[in-house]
């Protein structure tokens, strides 16, 4: 069975199709750009790109690929050796001590989680001498 479009529709579908890729290809800004323009010349479609754009996530996507490609940037070489080496040193010394702070968190909660099931257990030792003590005088 196949189905056939309408031509306006399939009009309409491919130049909205090539207006989304001719905006993602510009980026954010892009967006951002027409979504005010939307807003200047015609409210509704200003505010129907804006939800378009929370919708298919493309607000806030970029803030993730930029923090992406700056992490990858930092293993690039930059053509001074002295500074390559003082980076890759401090990089890794930035990573040890993320990693010892992650290590002191997770005791710290083991701790607490520790401390947490011995008051539980001191209590409930409390609280079962007790029911004891109760039976046995009455």
């Amino acid at each position: 069975m196949t189905t056939t479009t309408h031509p306006a529709v399939a009009t309409t579908q491919g130049w909205l199709s090539r207006a989304e890729a001719w905006l993602d290809a510009r980026g954010k800004g892009a967006w951002i750009a027409a979504m005010v323009l939307g807003f200047i010349f015609f409210w509704p479609i200003g505010l129907a790109l804006l939800a378009y754009m929370i919708w298919s996530k493309r607000m806030f996507n970029g803030s993730c690929k930029s923090r992406h490609h700056a992490r990858n940037a930092n293993f690039n070489s930059s053509g001074n050796l002295a500074f390559d080496a003082y980076k890759a040193d401090t990089l890794r010394r930035l990573e040890e001590e993320q990693q010892a702070f992650e290590d002191f968190l997770q005791r710290l909660r083991e701790a607490k989680d520790k401390s947490e099931f011995d008051q539980f257990m001191d209590d409930r030792a409390k609280s079962s001498k007790a029911a004891v003590d109760d039976t046995v005088t009455t």
